[in-house]
């Protein structure tokens, strides 16, 4: 089945979520699968994703169309989505590219509703991450932005070292600012705050959040927080408490921050996200049976 929602309707969903406060969940598999070295079987993945597609998420990042060499786990991720079951669920899929080539191929698979792309502040690591500078990458994401528009996908922009980087790029709110901005002008309806090493604190949490949703009221501003486990919480509380109703994570915290120093740092775990959710009392769609079993699955499919 195709998720193809025009940017009207998008529009209209989104001021519902607003007016209710449910919060967009969105599981990231793909964040986790792709630093297992072992390649996981087509079948196994797809088990694994539809068994996720039964929890309720909003959206489920499900796999790439980048280069085979850059991830080769995600060589299959066609054939993976091929094989999903869209038919019963309110999940939509979302897949990572880093190029135009990339996002055509994205476009074209029926499966695929959002189309997420990596824009750093970052010079170093947008250049390490995908080999181009950061106007280079503008380019690029103009060139997406309008394959997603002709083919109705809905762009998704990561903003990646969005707390900070190792390298002593230029950083302050400001910038991220200035940044989300151009995203604006480009028409990009969503944006993705990606601590990438995990260097934020409750404080820049709480004070980012805080500015972007005021002063960019009609973009959907959502966290991408990598963290230890003993932090995890209280980042994510910060986010909750700021206004932030979109934020991604992956069950148990598996993936993440392979550049962190701390190896303990990885992405929020997901039933802590839905934890802290519960305590403040904001609803979200989770099927706690769904989502207990594909905690089980989950072990033993990224532990090998």
């Amino acid at each position: 089945m195709q998720w193809i929602i025009d940017y009207g309707l998008w529009t209209i969903l989104r001021r519902l979520d607003d007016c209710f406060q449910l919060m967009k969940i969105i599981e990231c598999p793909r964040d986790a699968m792709q630093g297992v070295d072992a390649f996981i079987p087509t079948e196994e993945k797809v088990a694994y994703l539809n068994q996720l597609l039964k929890v309720g998420y909003d959206t489920l990042d499900a796999g790439s169309f980048v280069s085979a060499k850059a991830i080769p786990q995600l060589r299959d991720t066609s054939e993976v989505f091929d094989h999903l079951d869209l038919t019963t669920t309110r999940t939509r899929i979302l897949a990572i590219v880093a190029n135009t080539r990339g996002a055509e191929d994205a476009c074209r698979h029926p499966a695929v509703t959002y189309v997420g792309f990596p824009l750093s502040i970052s010079e170093t690591f947008q250049k390490r991450n995908t080999n181009r500078s950061i106007p280079e990458a503008l380019d690029t994401l103009n060139e997406i932005q309008e394959r997603c528009v002709v083919s109705g996908r809905i762009l998704v922009a990561y903003l990646s070292m969005g707390f900070g980087n190792p390298y002593g790029d230029p950083y302050d709110i400001e910038i991220v600012s200035k940044f989300v901005d151009i995203l604006k002008t480009l028409q990009i309806r969503i944006v993705s705050l990606a601590d990438t090493i995990g260097v934020s604190t409750t404080g820049q949490i709480t004070y980012l959040f805080g500015g972007l949703t005021r002063d960019f009221p009609d973009l959907e501003i959502g966290a991408h927080l990598h963290s230890s486990p003993s932090k995890a919480a209280l980042k994510i509380e910060a986010a909750l408490r700021s206004g932030c109703r979109r934020i991604d994570g992956a069950i148990n915290g598996f993936g993440g921050c392979p550049m962190a120093e701390d190896k303990l740092v990885g992405n929020v775990a997901t039933e802590t996200i839905v934890g802290c959710l519960n305590a403040a009392g904001i609803p979200h769609h989770l099927d706690e049976r769904a989502f207990a079993k594909a905690m089980r699955m989950a072990g033993p499919f990224f532990k090998r």
